[in-house]
């Protein structure tokens, strides 16, 4: 039987509520996210737009925009890549977005997530051969592609990579010898030779720190490019990214954003859904408007949910909204089928004596089989 107990950091509620205006309970849940001296309190109740961190702080910024501001000027054709997620779809309509504003010439392709798996594969590499692209960018992938990456550089192609995950490594004497791509630029603030002050950000907010970084570049005003942090915001909520320090603060400003957003795509999947724009949270994003945008990618091409995002009619947006919506109501039926069907599987047969359980539903679709293997678990 699980027990539950109340976490008892120690630290002074009441002094701490006085002094930044809060209840001693908000202060005791602040100390038990570890944040704890002033100018932590302070960033994380008041964190604004102005605290964000600088963007050429993370390794090959300078590489990556020198590239690119160089690929605009020439018209060269570029092309993001991104991923089937809510995380990966935000990021590639983040670059599409910042580059097209910037005149780029470029376009966007995102694996199929069973014809293609995850990430850069060589199939996307020679789609891109084939169509005469130059440059490619991925987002949310690429770091573990190391082996596609020296393919794309040999048949011709320039390679920047911009991604989140954990660079890949081998254990040799106990030693971690990581295995960078050898892109021409590779920017994700986990390389353990970046410098970069926090961790912890999503794709779609990596990619948002490079185009504020190009347009900087470029001589441009990188606030006509703060609209973005509304993509920002719901990829990181979505992707389950820690709501702290760049986290929180994009998530705050995004969220003020989006209850007056002008992106018709947005707009309609929030009416779609039923949410009051006005007392748009957290969860509508987590659980409401971010299963809409991934279940294109599990059900059917994660190209709607971008398409979705960068239409500029409203009759267009309606019609693609309620398509991502209708998707997302299949996903959970066949989820819950599968869920109940599992249940009723290990109930009625000797699997409920298993210590493991190795469950077969026949007619399950790959992409929903972890939901419920972790519905079962739970």
């Amino acid at each position: 039987m699980e027990r539950w107990y109340v976490m008892m950091k120690k630290a002074d509620f009441s002094s701490i509520g006085a002094k930044y205006n809060i209840s001693p309970v908000i202060a005791r849940l602040i100390r038990n996210r570890d944040i704890i001296e002033d100018e932590e309190i302070n960033l994380y109740l008041n964190g604004t737009i102005a605290d964000l961190y600088d963007g050429m702080l993370m390794k090959d910024m300078d590489k990556a925009v020198e590239i690119l501001s160089e690929k605009i000027r020439e018209e060269k054709p570029v092309r993001v890549i991104g991923d089937y997620d809510i995380d990966g779809v935000n990021a590639a309509y983040i670059l599409k977005e910042g580059l097209e504003g910037l005149g780029a010439d470029v376009d966007t392709d995102i694996p199929d997530r069973i014809k293609d798996g995850y990430g850069l594969n060589k199939m996307l590499i020679d789609r891109a051969l084939d169509d005469g692209i130059d440059t490619i960018i991925t987002c949310d992938n690429g770091i573990a592609a190391a082996e596609e990456i020296t393919y794309g550089r040999k048949n011709g192609l320039t390679v920047i990579v911009t991604d989140h995950h954990q660079v890949p490594f081998v254990e040799i004497n106990k030693e971690r010898e990581y295995l960078l791509p050898q892109a021409d630029a590779v920017v994700d603030p986990r390389r353990p030779d970046c410098e970069y002050p926090f961790k912890n950000l999503c794709g779609a907010a990596v990619a948002y720190k490079l185009v504020e970084a190009l347009y900087n570049v470029m001589l441009r005003d990188p606030e006509d490019v703060d609209y973005l942090m509304e993509n920002v915001a719901i990829a990181t909520v979505g992707d389950v990214m820690a709501l702290k320090g760049e986290n929180r603060i994009f998530v705050k400003q995004g969220l003020e954003m989006l209850k007056r957003t002008k992106n018709e795509g947005l707009k309609a999947l929030i009416e779609c859904t039923g949410i009051n724009p006005e007392y748009l949270n957290t969860y509508d994003l987590g659980f409401v408007l971010g299963p809409c945008i991934n279940a294109s990618g599990r059900l059917d091409t994660a190209k709607r949910a971008l398409e979705l995002l960068s239409t500029r009619t409203r009759r267009d947006a309606v019609m693609l909204a309620e398509d991502l919506k209708a998707l997302n109501d299949s996903r959970k039926e066949m989820t819950e089928r599968g869920i109940k069907e599992a249940a009723e599987m290990i109930e009625t047969t000797s699997l409920k004596e298993d210590k493991v359980f190795v469950i077969y539903l026949p007619d399950c679709h790959e992409s929903i089989a972890g939901i419920i293997a972790g519905k079962i678990r739970d």
